[in-house]
């Protein structure tokens, strides 16, 4: 085991409570007999993501979960939500209400930036979370082992927009259709609302985003700000592998994103206050 697997490895063992421990003893997951998957994925290190994240969750952004009875307690399902906010959050906060879902907890997986991976400590600990690189074939496999997946087809076009742009969804790509058609998996939408203001960007600094490797290096507040987080998880969606053109798959795919513009009016429309 390499010096860097070693500490995260002691981290997550202080880190994950008891009660934490149980709930991940109940979230059906698939590793081998050191308990990995082939991803990297390590429960034992998503019990103390959890155990850190839950306490953000309920306390800092004091998120609330409507529609986690959309979500299958078994079996294959794409999670398709708008992404904002600069860093991974919406991510993460979704993790942590699949994994906390009083309907049946899940380990979802979630297809992240090819950048991230590449970051020192970053990379390590994402995988073991059970992040994984937003690859095709990798969210396809998972599905095919009864995954749920979460996927922001808006990529880095939504997490990276201005706080000018907030709300307003990015085209989507429709790679999620045809992974839906093809494994049968159905469509949960997500509508995530404030996000966007936990961490509001007001320029991107291009030059230095370029030397870095980086697609953007936003101009933004140093920590997130607690905003109240509100998840809205949408009713299945269910496509036939039947689409006859790409044209076709574009439709599907457009359909999806008015469900997800939908839920995140509804959660605009009913919060009360931003902080």
């Amino acid at each position: 085991m390499r010096r860097s697997d070693s500490l995260i490895a002691q981290l997550t063992a202080r880190l994950t409570s008891p009660e934490v421990a149980e709930l991940v003893e109940r979230i059906p997951k698939p590793v081998g007999s050191f308990g990995y998957d082939p991803w990297g994925y390590h429960a034992d290190s998503l019990g103390a993501a959890i155990s850190v994240f839950k306490w953000l969750y309920d306390h800092y952004f004091r998120v609330q979960a409507i529609g986690l009875e959309h979500v299958p307690k078994t079996g294959r399902v794409l999670l398709i939500a708008n992404h904002s906010g600069q860093l991974p959050l919406d991510g993460v906060l979704i993790g942590i209400a699949l994994a906390t879902n009083p309907h049946g907890p899940r380990a979802p997986r979630a297809m992240v930036e090819r950048f991230l991976p590449t970051v020192p400590w970053v990379g390590n600990l994402l995988n073991r979370w059970g992040a994984v690189l937003g690859d095709p074939q990798n969210c396809i496999k998972m599905l095919e082992r009864d995954e749920p997946v979460i996927v922001f087809p808006e990529g880095v076009r939504g997490s990276g927009k201005p706080f000018a742009e907030r709300y307003r969804l990015k085209r989507f790509g429709s790679g999620f259709v045809h992974m839906a058609m093809r494994t049968g998996a159905p469509i949960v939408p997500v509508g995530v609302v404030g996000c966007e203001e936990t961490m509001p960007s007001f320029g991107n600094l291009k030059p230095v985003a370029r030397l870095l490797g980086l697609p953007y290096l936003p101009m933004m507040v140093p920590v997130p700000l607690p905003a109240r987080v509100s998840l809205h998880f949408g009713e299945p969606i269910v496509f036939a592998d039947d689409a006859k053109s790409e044209r076709e798959i574009d439709e599907r795919a457009a359909l999806v994103k008015r469900s997800v513009r939908d839920l995140i009016d509804r959660g605009l429309s009913e919060r009360t206050s931003i902080f």
